[in-house]
């Protein structure tokens, strides 16, 4: 590290690294070491950084590596994820999600490239199959598959929101399990799945979980505020959400 870096300023030379590449084949991944080339290429010196080197092995994207390879995007090649053959179903997958949800071809390669299995989206698949459960339970207990709504013991249940039942907190949020009918169940279903899974699989579980609940929770404060006779359910509002946090990416 001494003849490299005499100073120790956790800095070499590009063309030095790239030597110390082939003379002592370190296993670096080839995609991730075009990204550290355009790394080195992007700032004023062209020099290669230990920590850069370190958080790129190990997956961890700094805003100062993802604003270097912006500036040096232009070395690295042109191929793009769709030339890629060979793949499986569940990488083919991995890159339709990609280029859904990431509007940049280089955000798309870092996350095909670093994308693991685990943790796997389990919010919003736990949430859907939480609402078809509820959905079946009350459908065979009062023996109604339409409209339940209309049925006077289904407006009793603890999940309903109504306004005048805030005071009983939890309703702002568990209304969201309860449904009008197959049509509200089966649109939101729908919709959870081809949206928030793959917004899931990008950015994960924590924030993706506190964008679908602040929409559910927006929708229960705002019929507090326009009706206060009308009582609330389904997830639409966190479907909502979704869908408005994905109109950003097809925007960009």
């Amino acid at each position: 590290a001494l003849q490299l870096d005499p100073e120790n300023t956790g800095f070499i030379g590009v063309e030095t690294f790239a030597s110390l590449v082939h003379s002592h084949e370190l296993p670096l991944d080839p995609a991730k070491l075009d990204m550290l080339v355009a790394l080195a290429q992007g700032n004023d010196e062209g020099q290669v950084c230990y920590q850069e080197l370190v958080d790129l092995i190990s997956s961890k994207r700094s805003s100062s590596f993802k604003r270097a390879i912006a500036n040096g995007q232009r070395a690295l090649p042109r191929d793009v994820l769709l030339d890629e053959t060979g793949l499986g179903i569940y990488k083919r997958f991995v890159r339709y999600v990609a280029y859904e949800i990431l509007p940049c071809e280089m955000d798309r390669r870092w996350y095909f490239y670093q994308h693991r299995t685990c943790p796997p989206p389990v919010f919003m698949a736990a949430v859907t199959l939480t609402q078809i459960i509820v959905f079946l339970c009350y459908g065979a207990r009062l023996n109604k598959w339409v409209l339940q709504t209309y049925h006077p013991e289904y407006m009793k249940s603890p999940l309903v929101y109504h306004p005048g039942h805030r005071a009983r907190a939890w309703r702002f949020l568990t209304y969201m399990f309860m449904h009008v009918g197959l049509e509200q169940l089966g649109f939101n279903a729908l919709l959870q799945l081809m949206i928030g899974v793959p917004l899931e699989m990008v950015h994960g579980i924590l924030r993706i979980s506190f964008l679908y609940l602040a929409g559910v929770l927006a929708g229960s404060l705002t019929v507090s505020i326009t009706d206060m006779r009308a009582p609330l359910v389904g997830g639409s509002g966190g479907v909502y959400a979704l869908c408005s946090a994905h109109l950003a990416n097809v925007v960009m």
